[in-house]
């Protein structure tokens, strides 16, 4: 079993990783430069929204969060405060892009988690 440090720092990676390539996709399907820094700026609201979501998660459960359970606030954290944080930079929000946005950061958030568990839960049984 990985130690718990390991697997949270993974976890954080994992997720930040996730983020930036959310972006990287949303950029390249509306045909914009697929330069780095323009990735990041797109990625930007919601890796804070998402560090705000880990310390959250840290502070109140104590613990990592990196089962599905415990990982839906770092999602709903990511997803608003990228939202809050596009609005208050002048970034325009449409109902569109918060389904869109909100449909596939919970995929990649929360689906790799519950892929892991699967996987964990099968080699175990």
């Amino acid at each position: 079993m990985a130690h718990p440090i390991r697997r949270a720092v993974g976890a954080f990676v994992l997720d930040v990783l996730l983020v930036v390539l959310f972006a990287a996709i949303g950029r390249r399907s509306h045909d914009e430069s697929g330069a780095a820094a323009g990735v990041l700026s797109t990625a930007g609201p919601f890796l804070a929204g998402l560090v705000l979501g880990w310390v959250v998660s840290l502070a109140v459960r104590r613990s990592a969060p990196v089962s599905v359970n415990s990982a839906v606030s770092v999602w709903f954290a990511t997803v608003f405060f990228g939202m809050v944080l596009r609005v208050l930079t002048g970034r325009g929000i449409a109902v569109s892009f918060v389904i869109v946005a909100s449909v596939v950061l919970a995929v990649f958030l929360l689906g790799w988690r519950w892929a892991a568990g699967f996987i964990a839960r099968r080699l175990t049984s």
